[in-house]
C-alpha cells in the first residue's frame, strides 16, 4: 500500500488500571483503506488498546490514558462510545452486544431506524415517527449482502447461532455510513473455516472501499492473509511492527510470546477399550441454532472425545441438552445409571462439570471475584469451602481455603491479573476462559464437558490450556468431552472424535484418521460413503 497520510496515530498510549500497567508507550498508524493487524497473548493489551480508541466508559472510569489519538491529524480524547462513532469509528466487539428479543433489521438499524411521516409528528414531534419496515428491511439486506453472507433480517437473534450473530454484529457497523475506521475483536473466533473465509474477502472489499480496519485475531494465518501489516503487543508494549511478506505465521507467534513457539506432537494414539462412562441413544435438544435431532454414542472411562462439526450443525447442543440447559430427550446414563435431563442439578449432583462456550452469559459470575468464580460450583454442590460447626447446623464460607485455591489455579493456568479478589468481568478473555476451567476443576468431576475451550485466546494461552486438560485427563482419570470448531485441536488432543451435520452424527473415527476423512464427514456423507471414499472404518 502506498504511503498516505495517516488517518489514525496512536502516540505514546498508555493505562494503568487497578495498580497494573497494562499499556506502556504504544505508538502505530493507521492509513485510509489499510489493514492492520493487532496481535498479542491474551493479557498483552490489545482489549485495553481498543478500549481507548472506541472511548469505552470504563477508561474514564479508572483515570483516564497517557498518550494522544489522533484522528484525521486532530487530537481526540472520547469521552463514551457516541463520541467514536460520530467521529467514524465503529467496533465489533468480542462478546455479542444484540438484543436478543429483536430480529437481525432491529438490531442492525437500533437508534438509527428508517422512517416516515405521518400527521402525529407535527404535533408530538419526531418521536412519533412510523417505522418504515419496508426500508428498514432493505438496509438490513444491503449490509448483509456486502459481506456476502445470507441471513434471514426476520430472525430473531437469540434463535441464530453464533456464526450468523458475528456477522450480524459486522453490518450493524457497515451500515453506519460514516464509518471511517472499523475495529474487529476476534471476528473469527466463532466461525467456521467457511464463514471465516467469507468474511475475509469481504473485509478486503470493504478496505478497497477506503474503510481502514483493526483487525484483531488469534489465527495468526488470517492475519497473515488479510493485513498490510502486524503490530505485535507484548506485556503493554510494541515490539514489532511488520510486513506478512517475508514472515511467518512461527515468528509472529515467537514474538507474541517471548520465546519459540512449537507446534503440537501428533494425535493421541486410541487407548485400550475400557467400560462406558457416558452412554447417549436418540438425544434430541432443542437449542436454537444448534439443534440436535437424534444422536447416539457412548464414552469409554478416561477417554478424551471429541465433538467437531460446521456451526449450527448441533454440536453444541449435545452437552448443553445432557447438563439441562436447553429441553432435551432420549436417554443418558452415566457409569450405567440413567440420568434425568432438563435438571441441571441433577447433572452436577453426578459428578459432572461443563465448561460453556458462552463464558460471559453461564460460565461466570462477572461482578464477582475470581476466587468465588473458581469456589462458586464446588460451594453449592459439593460443600466444599465451608466450614461447619455442630454436625453441619452452622456453616460458614472458607474465605481462606478460597484464597489458596484460586492463587493455586491462577499460577497453574497463568491467569493474568492483580490477584484472587479481582472481578472477572475486569479479566481479559482468554483469562475468563481460564477462570472457567479452574472451576470446572475444582469440582473434581468425573465426566467433564468442555465447549470451545480455546475460542478466543492466544497461541500461548491454547496450548496451556490443551495441555491441562490432558494432564487433567491423565493424572485424575477424568472423562472429558471437548466440542470444538477447530478440528486440528480436537485431533492433537483427542482419542476418538465424532463429526455432527445436521443435527445428526455422520461418523466416529479415532483422531489419527486423515483429517480429509473428518471433512468428508463435515460434508454430510454417511459412514459407509466415507470408508468407500478414503478408507475410513468405525
Amino acid at each position: 500500500m502506498p504511503d498516505m497520510e495517516p488517518l489514525l496515530r496512536v502516540e505514546a498510549v498508555g493505562k494503568e488500571f487497578f495498580g497494573n500497567r497494562v499499556l506502556e508507550e504504544v505508538n502505530f498508524s493507521l492509513a485510509p483503506g489499510e489493514v492492520l493487524g493487532l496481535v498479542g497473548e491474551n493479557g498483552a493489551g490489545k482489549s485495553t488498546l481498543m478500549n481507548i480508541l472506541f472511548g469505552m466508559p470504563v477508561i474514564q472510569q479508572t483515570g483516564g490514558y497517557e498518550g494522544k489519538i489522533l484522528v484525521g491529524g486532530k487530537e481526540a480524547r472520547f469521552q463514551s462510545p457516541f463520541d467514536a462513532i460520530d467521529a467514524g469509528i465503529g467496533m465489533v466487539h468480542q462478546e455479542f452486544s444484540l438484543l436478543p428479543g429483536f430480529t437481525v433489521t432491529e438490531n442492525i438499524l437500533l437508534n438509527r431506524e428508517s422512517t416516515r411521516y405521518n400527521f402525529l409528528v407535527e404535533v408530538f414531534g419526531e418521536r412519533i415517527s412510523t417505522l418504515d419496515r419496508r426500508a428498514m428491511r432493505k438496509r438490513a439486506d444491503d449490509a448483509i449482502s456486502m459481506l456476502g453472507f445470507s441471513i434471514d433480517p426476520d430472525t430473531v437473534a437469540s434463535e441464530m447461532p453464533v456464526g450468523h450473530k458475528q456477522f450480524t454484529e459486522i453490518a450493524r457497523e457497515i451500515d453506519r455510513k460514516n464509518t471511517k475506521i472499523l475495529i474487529l475483536d476476534e471476528p473469527t473466533a466463532v466461525l467456521t473455516e467457511s464463514e471465516a473465509e467469507i468474511l475475509i474477502q469481504s473485509l478486503r472489499n470493504l478496505a478497497g472501499r477506503g474503510i481502514s480496519l483493526i483487525f484483531i485475531s488469534h489465527r495468526l494465518q488470517e492475519v497473515m492473509d488479510l493485513c498490510d501489516k502486524i503490530v505485535v503487543l507484548r506485556d503493554g508494549r510494541v515490539v514489532k511492527e511488520a510486513k506478512p511478506a517475508g514472515t511467518t505465521v512461527f515468528q509472529v507467534a515467537s514474538w507474541m510470546v517471548g520465546r519459540n513457539v512449537e507446534t503440537r506432537g501428533e494425535s493421541r494414539r486410541q487407548r485400550a477399550e475400557t467400560e462406558a462412562a457416558l452412554e447417549v441413544e436418540r438425544l434430541w435438544v432443542d437449542m436454537p441454532g444448534e439443534t440436535v435431532r437424534n444422536v447416539s454414542f457412548s464414552v469409554q472411562k478416561g477417554e478424551i472425545f471429541g465433538i467437531g462439526g460446521l456451526a449450527g450443525q448441533g454440536k453444541l447442543g449435545i452437552a448443553n441438552g445432557i447438563m439441562g440447559l436447553y429441553q432435551a430427550g432420549g436417554n443418558v446414563s452415566v457409569t450405567g445409571a440413567k440420568l434425568a435431563l432438563n435438571a441441571p442439578d441433577v447433572s452436577l449432583s453426578r459428578n459432572m462439570a461443563f465448561v460453556s462456550e458462552d463464558r460471559r452469559g453461564v460460565g461466570l459470575l462477572l461482578d464477582e471475584p475470581i476466587d468465588w468464580n473458581i469456589a462458586f460450583t464446588a460451594m453449592q454442590v459439593q460443600d466444599k469451602f465451608v466450614k461447619k460447626l455442630l454436625g453441619g447446623l452452622i456453616k460458614w464460607r472458607d474465605d481462606a481455603a478460597m484464597r489458596d485455591t484460586a492463587l493455586d489455579y491462577i499460577e497453574r493456568l497463568e491467569i493474568r491479573c492483580t490477584g484472587p479478589k479481582q472481578r472477572a468481568v475486569e479479566l481479559s478473555g482468554g483469562n475468563q476462559q481460564k477462570v472457567c476451567l479452574a472451576k470446572a476443576f475444582v469440582v473434581a468431576p468425573e465426566i467433564l464437558f468442555v465447549s470451545e475451550p480455546t475460542r478466543g485466546i492466544d497461541v500461548g494461552a491454547k496450548k496451556l490450556v490443551l495441555d491441562t486438560i490432558q494432564r487433567v485427563n491423565e493424572e485424575f482419570g477424568t472423562t472429558i468431552i471437548i466440542t470444538s470448531s477447530e478440528l486440528e485441536e480436537l485431533r492433537s488432543v483427542c482419542d476418538r472424535i465424532a463429526i455432527v451435520d445436521n443435527g445428526r452424527i455422520s461418523g466416529i473415527r479415532p483422531a489419527g484418521c486423515p483429517a480429509e476423512e473428518f471433512g468428508v464427514l463435515m460434508m454430510g456423507e454417511s459412514p459407509v460413503a466415507v470408508s468407500d471414499t478414503v478408507g475410513g472404518n468405525e
